[in-house]
């Protein structure tokens, strides 16, 4: 990592096949920070979210996330940088087969944990975080919307990411539900772990005003103020 950089963008262009969607990005996270991404659907937000988690390259300027070199990423690393990641996607995406403790335990299988104690442990340690300890035994579907997000939440927390990158984790959900979600979300920011939240929800934002980050027109504009 780069002094306190968890990701650092500089000069790249990110391409859809061949389509240059956005270009010139510089785009600098630092641990703890707390930032919104915004942009109309179409705009790129999605694009430079892959980036970050590996999943397009990154062919022109300088790119790191989480103390890996996204131009000189292959693809064997891929899983390792993704660890460092916490992902939060708008669909919860849970095995509908499986309990709260199970999901969890599956990720934590697949990413290397073995030690049964361990997991375990780490396990209770993350429901309580998000506020689920009750629901460990719970089935994805005897929960709320905003539970079942809350689950999504700690499995991204699983492997103590540098980085959760959340694309519109309220998208689901009323706004009561989404107000407790991001202050959940800021909670976890300023325990250290940044958080970069892509959203349309511009009544969230105004809520919780924090730095703002605009894909506009094939650009990454920083620091963006709304009305």
């Amino acid at each position: 990592m780069i002094g306190n950089s968890v990701i650092k963008l500089d000069g790249i262009d990110i391409f859809q096949q061949k389509h240059l969607v956005l270009s010139d990005v510089n785009l600098h996270i630092d641990k703890g920070d707390f930032v919104w991404l915004i942009g109309q659907t179409g705009s790129g937000k999605s694009s430079l979210l892959k980036v970050i988690y590996g999943d397009l390259p990154v062919k022109t300027g300088e790119g790191h996330a989480c103390g890996y070199d996204l131009t000189k990423l292959p693809d064997r690393e891929i899983p390792f940088l993704r660890r460092k990641l916490g992902i939060v996607f708008q669909d919860f995406q849970l095995l509908t087969d499986r309990t709260v403790a199970q999901n969890l335990q599956f990720v934590m299988k697949a990413t290397g944990w073995v030690d049964k104690k361990l997991i375990d442990e780490r396990t209770r340690d993350v429901l309580e975080k998000v506020g689920l300890r009750s629901k460990i035994n719970k089935m994805p579907h005897e929960l709320s919307g905003g539970e079942q997000q809350r689950v999504v939440i700690a499995r991204a927390l699983l492997n103590d990411p540098e980085i959760i990158l959340a694309d519109e984790p309220t998208g689901n959900l009323d706004p009561e539900t989404s107000e407790d979600l991001i202050m959940l979300l800021k909670q976890i920011s300023q325990s250290g772990t940044a958080v970069l939240v892509a959203t349309h929800d511009y009544h969230i934002i105004r809520q919780f005003p924090s730095r703002i980050i605009k894909c506009e027109n094939g650009k990454v504009l920083e620091d963006v103020h709304i009305g």
